[in-house]
């Protein structure tokens, strides 16, 4: 997906862009920051001492800022831009958003919506086959030459699993048709049932637990869903199941995680989110049910250039008075 003008665009539009004050809060895709700097004025935050002295040397020239899931725009960083218009994320999550100061405020919010759907369901499969099959602890025994000595061992069939989703939007609805090609069948729970869906509904995530094998978690991080899967949660999903997180840490209990796998009150986890990014609980290190990824689900150099492109679209309509391709606010 490429919705932004050419590079050698140069219209009256694009020539008074070049003085706009952009700040990117932390270091991103370098094809973002190059894309921005040929654009914008633009100011990385993480270029400086400390957040005090950069607003007190440029607060007043911000006019956009573009965050995403580490570092976004908070209440304080908000206040301290006068001239604050837009907040573009690179991400498709709003946790790091103080959306609340962003409307009271009249600053517009986007995101990057659907050009990274496929790419989480994709990497949500990756890790049920992962931790079912053990794809990484086989991995790990040829390279460490321990074949030679004997098979590895059985390990379990994902086909036919039963497959429950925390969240059925644009990413859940992606990992359920994908789920449906290995034969799972599926269920998922969410704020109401879905209209003109086949999937079984169930109101609660606990519910949803004691009615699947595997369970999926890919819905956005509210106060609602925050801790949404706890102790009750993974005892319902049992010594059998298996839990896959691709929506936000904060969306699991970790140390009721933690504990359930030590005591085999649940049977494995996938992960490739978790609650205080770049940490893992290193309890979970040595565990050989448990594949943990470093927060790579959109990942991918595809999308990683098309979410830039949209981030820089949003910003070139928004300064040329056009309307938002993704508007949140």
């Amino acid at each position: 997906m490429h919705v932004r003008p050419p590079k050698n665009s140069q219209s009256k539009d694009f020539l008074q862009m070049e003085g706009i004050g952009v700040l990117m809060t932390c270091p991103m895709f370098p094809y973002l920051e190059q894309e921005l700097e040929q654009r914008f004025h633009l100011h990385r935050l993480w270029d400086f001492p400390s957040r005090r002295r950069f607003l007190e040397a440029h607060a007043g020239s911000i006019r956009a800022v573009v965050g995403d899931t580490k570092v976004g725009a908070d209440a304080e960083l908000i206040d301290a831009l006068p001239g604050l218009e837009i907040v573009a994320t690179f991400s498709v999550g709003l946790d790091k958003i103080d959306l609340g100061r962003c409307g009271e405020k009249g600053i517009r919010v986007t995101n990057t919506p659907d050009v990274l759907t496929d790419d989480v369901a994709d990497i949500a499969i990756a890790l049920m086959l992962g931790v079912l099959r053990k794809v990484c602890g086989c991995d790990a025994f040829v390279r460490s030459g321990k074949w030679k000595s004997g098979d590895f061992g059985l390990t379990a069939k994902f086909s036919g699993k039963s497959v429950g989703i925390v969240g059925l939007g644009r990413i859940g609805s992606a990992i359920a048709k994908r789920a449906e090609a290995f034969g799972c069948p599926i269920s998922y729970c969410s704020r109401s049932e879905k209209p003109h869906v086949s999937y079984k509904y169930y109101p609660t995530a606990a519910e949803l637990a004691r009615h699947c094998r595997i369970l999926v978690v890919a819905c956005a991080l509210t106060e609602e869903t925050r801790r949404i899967v706890g102790r009750e949660v993974l005892d319902a999903l049992g010594p059998e199941g298996v839990l896959i997180n691709v929506g936000r840490g904060a969306h699991v209990d970790e140390p009721e995680l933690v504990a359930a796998l030590l005591e085999g009150r649940l049977g494995g986890a996938g992960l490739d989110v978790y609650e205080n990014e770049p940490e893992a609980a290193e309890e979970l290190f040595p565990m050989d049910n448990v594949v943990l990824l470093p927060h790579v689900g959109s990942d991918t150099v595809e999308t990683s250039t098309a979410m830039a492109d949209l981030v820089v679209a949003n910003l070139e309509a928004h300064f040329a008075g056009k309307p938002l391709l993704t508007p949140v606010i």
